[in-house]
């Protein structure tokens, strides 16, 4: 070892090599042994929590880590001699390895179940929580389950019983009574750590607060220093955010991407990815997370379907310009406000958490957990928020159904079908579906993909009436897959054979006729025309039944169908006949002897084969 090199070590630990004193090193490992406890989490990451100070985990690398604190103590009791970084690191190797062999435990993040309550992590350097449970809520000076920290993470201010906090909150946002409820009912539940929540959406045009309204309700229940973020460019960037955050909002979301979408599915019900470890090659750590979602957007209508299945829509309505508030005001009623809001929200959480173990769902809609915790806040509030919610979702499917060019055609085919719906494979799907003459993106190419499609947009069609079934098989040796398209009792159109509309070609008494015409004329086939109205006489192009038929009522002299006793289909509606006026001119034809309108100059025959010579 060079002469200066002994010597800085002698001068920062004040032992020399031939004292045979203790390494920097050996301190450091024995500094954290004595004031820390050491283990695994159950993702594969290292930690370190202090004996006698917060329940929280600390990392033990970072900036906020073991080592960070584990150089503070070193220098504060050697007379501010510094470790050396390879010191540091040597010690972090041994640690990382006692860690390891230590039964592994799952520090949380922000939220926790702790028997029968709820911990809410405040935030605070001390690890001072609020524990919420059937019987109300107490603050307690440390935590009795264990949390982490990350950088993205602020305080939460401690809960105060100061009047109302729901109806604080109810002054800070411009949606309606119903909408305000569902989000109080929403709030609530994200404090529960082991359900998944619905993604609360906030919609509007522009000039509705949808940005602000999304910032104050993420951070009520886990503020940070970006509450609005911008959809990550990938998956890791995204598995980063998620990890380090409780509560996230993505702002201003018009195009989802599908892997994206995806992601954020699984966020919902719990999702883990994998990562390769720092400083390592081929050692993985696994990150795991169940977390809180907002977005804001115009139009949700472009989301994935299975995405839009797991949205709870907050509408906003448009702020005028004389009640239009400056940003830092509403920061400031905000800011007064949210020790009040969390205090009435732990009250409401409380009541929930009381009443679940009694609450049964006769019927138990996509995100079943959320829906039982709503009808609990129903039960407690006498709100209506499990009803909004249910409209709320048919809403999502239906938007989601009308921005897929392939369901919109899939639900045409099958309400064409009638009570015995369709069984055919995905490419006889594929070729008797109306194909638009520009195919959309999203348009399969071939059957393989539309079966996938027809599979995803299961859900959504299902809402709307129409099943899907894709558990049989075609004959051998082939055995396709086979999908069976059936529409609901309800949302079939029953066929009458009554009077029914012009938009159905058939004759109605509204077009003058019969609505009992004789079942020869083939009227399903003829276009209606626009001519006839109810304000003026039926002409040649209005009529949809023979002459022969028994009218209904007597019809106006004018009509000289009345007088024809030849008159057929082809003269009653010519595609290249005109609309005749009321004061068309009356002959008599020269092929069978009768009256006739003159549609053309010189005109001696009706325009009928039978009337040729």
């Amino acid at each position: 070892m060079p002469v200066s090199q002994a010597e800085d070590i002698v001068a920062a630990t004040g032992v020399s090599k031939t004292d045979k004193g203790p390494s920097q090193a050996s301190v450091l490992v024995k500094i954290a042994r004595e004031r820390f406890e050491l283990f695994m989490s159950e993702d594969g990451r290292p930690y370190a929590v202090a004996k006698n100070g917060p329940n929280l985990a600390l990392p033990l690398r970072g900036k906020a880590g073991l080592r960070s604190q584990l150089a503070r103590i070193f220098t504060d009791e050697n007379a501010g001699n510094v470790p050396s970084q390879s010191a540091l690191a040597d010690a972090m190797t041994v640690l990382e390895g006692i860690a390891a062999n230590a039964d592994p435990r799952m520090p949380h993040l922000r939220v926790a179940r702790h028997q029968d309550g709820i911990v809410v992590d405040l935030g605070t350097s001390d690890g001072r929580c609020v524990l919420i449970g059937p019987h109300g809520w107490e603050r307690l000076p440390r935590s009795p389950v264990l949390f982490r920290r990350s950088g993205a993470m602020k305080p939460l201010p401690d809960p105060v019983r100061d009047g109302d906090g729901l109806a604080k909150l109810r002054g800070l946002l411009n949606t309606s009574d119903d909408g305000f409820q569902l989000l109080a009912a929403w709030l609530a539940a994200a404090f529960l750590p082991d359900l998944p929540h619905p993604i609360l959406t906030f919609r509007g045009e522009q000039g509705t607060g949808k940005s602000k309204a999304a910032q104050m309700v993420i951070g009520i229940i886990d503020p940070s220093g970006a509450p609005k973020r911008t959809a990550p460019r990938d998956l890791k960037s995204w598995g980063v955010q998620a990890f380090n955050s409780w509560g996230l909002c993505l702002d201003n979301v018009s195009v989802i991407a599908d892997w994206l979408s995806d992601a954020l599915c699984r966020a919902v019900t719990g999702d883990g990815m994998i990562d390769r470890a720092l400083y390592s090659d081929d050692d993985v750590v696994v990150l795991e997370f169940r977390r809180v979602l907002a977005m804001t957007t115009i139009d949700a209508g472009a989301l994935a379907g299975d995405l839009a299945e797991r949205l709870l829509t907050i509408e906003l309505s448009l702020i005028p310009d004389a009640k239009r508030r400056e940003e830092a005001e509403l920061d400031a009623a905000f800011a007064d406000a949210h020790a009040a809001i969390l205090a009435s929200l732990f009250d409401l959480l409380a009541a929930v958490l009381k009443a679940l173990p009694d609450v049964t769902l006769t019927e138990r809609p996509r995100m079943a957990d959320f829906a039982r915790v709503l009808a609990a806040v129903d039960h407690v509030n006498d709100w209506h928020t499990l009803e909004s919610y249910r409209a709320s979702a048919r809403n999502a499917v239906a938007d989601v159904l009308d921005g897929e060019p392939f369901a919109q055609a899939v639900v045409e085919l099958v309400d064409k079908a009638g009570p015995e719906g369709l069984t055919l494979t995905a490419q006889e799907l594929l070729d008797r579906v109306t194909t638009p003459e520009k195919l959309p993106k999203k348009w399969p190419k071939d059957s393989t993909r539309a079966g996938g499609q027809l599979k995803r947009l299961a859900p959504a069609l299902r809402a709307i009436g129409i099943d899907v079934d894709d558990t049989q098989r075609g004959p051998a040796p082939k055995r396709q897959r086979l999908y069976k398209l059936t529409a609901s009792e309800s949302r079939r159109i029953p066929a009458s054979t009554a009077s029914t509309t012009q938009d159905t070609g058939t004759a109605t008494s509204g077009n003058d006729m019969d609505a009992t015409t004789s079942p020869s004329v083939h009227s399903a086939s003829i276009p209606v025309s626009t001519a006839s109205t109810p304000d003026r006489p039926m002409d040649a192009m209005d009529a949809a039944v023979d002459a022969g038929s028994p009218p209904a009522s007597t019809p106006d002299p004018v009509h000289d169908q009345a007088k024809h006793s030849h008159m057929d289909a082809g003269d009653a509606m010519d595609a290249e006949m005109r609309p005749l006026s009321d004061a068309a001119p009356v002959g008599t034809c020269a092929g069978c002897g009768t009256a006739m309108t003159i549609l053309t100059p010189g005109q001696t025959r009706h325009p009928n084969p039978l009337c040729d010579p």
